[in-house]
């Protein structure tokens, strides 16, 4: 009897204890879900600007001053760093007719830089930095063989000197023509935009929402005297930009 006893013991104990429980994908995906409900990440947008940011550049022309010592600012623009020895993608009517040409990059660093090239055809100029940065990046460039109107695409620059500013849109066409607003030149093969776009804006990077840089901004459309944005803007795409560097960008 103690021994059956002892046997039903055993049994019901056994039976009492639940072996662990086999986690299924069902499971997992649930846990993801509960994780991604209760998080907050960053929006597309924000991850787009952080991934080009440090390869982003304030560019400033001044004009020799009367006493050829005490130069006068002509405007500020942007540029976009594509090789990391310093070498810089803006538009060419930013440094066009500049004494002294200075930019600031992503730490704060700010120096001279002299023009290396021009791709007056595009409105494109391309600048040597005379100092860099220790850790300074180059921007990603991508293809925009694929771009189609609708996809998402992120401006960052300094409009009328603010910034680094960026503002988000959709690409609105491909393959438009602008025209200077003194008909003195028509540009073509524009990507069409309308991410907000100002003055300062010029010369710095249109991207993905990877930060991949597509284009360089280059004008916007504004059929009053208004210099002011009013939902379209043009950008260079970075196959033709690169061209002015005389390398392919892929």
């Amino acid at each position: 009897m103690a021994l059956m006893a002892l046997a039903l013991a055993v049994c019901i104990t056994l039976l009492l204890i639940r072996a662990p429980r086999v986690l299924t994908q069902k499971d997992i995906n649930a846990a993801v879900l509960k994780t991604l409900e209760n998080t907050t990440l960053p929006s597309a947008a924000a991850k787009a600007y952080e991934a080009v940011l440090p390869s982003v550049v304030r560019v400033m022309a001044y004009a020799r001053g009367k006493d050829d010592d005490d130069d006068q600012s002509m405007g500020v623009g942007t540029g976009v760093v594509i090789v990391d020895k310093g070498v810089i993608l803006t538009n060419l009517h930013v440094i066009q007719g500049a004494h002294t040409i200075k930019v600031v990059f992503a730490d704060g660093l700010e120096t001279t830089a002299r023009v290396i090239g021009t791709q007056p055809e595009n409105d494109l100029a391309v600048l040597q930095a005379d100092k860099i940065p220790d850790d300074l990046h180059a921007a990603t460039m991508r293809s925009t063989a694929d771009l189609q109107p609708g996809d998402q695409v992120l401006a960052v620059g300094f409009p009328f000197g603010i910034g680094p500013s960026a503002s988000a849109g959709v690409v609105s066409g491909l393959k438009r023509t602008f025209r200077s607003p003194d008909g003195g030149q028509d540009i073509g093969n524009l990507i069409q935009f309308d991410a907000a776009a100002n003055p300062g804006n010029s010369g710095g990077p249109l991207v993905t929402m990877d930060g991949e840089v597509l284009g360089i901004v280059t004008a916007i459309l504004n059929p009053t005297r208004m210099r002011t944005f009013i939902g379209i803007g043009f950008a260079v795409p970075i196959e033709n930009a690169a061209a002015a560097f005389g390398v392919p960008p892929f």
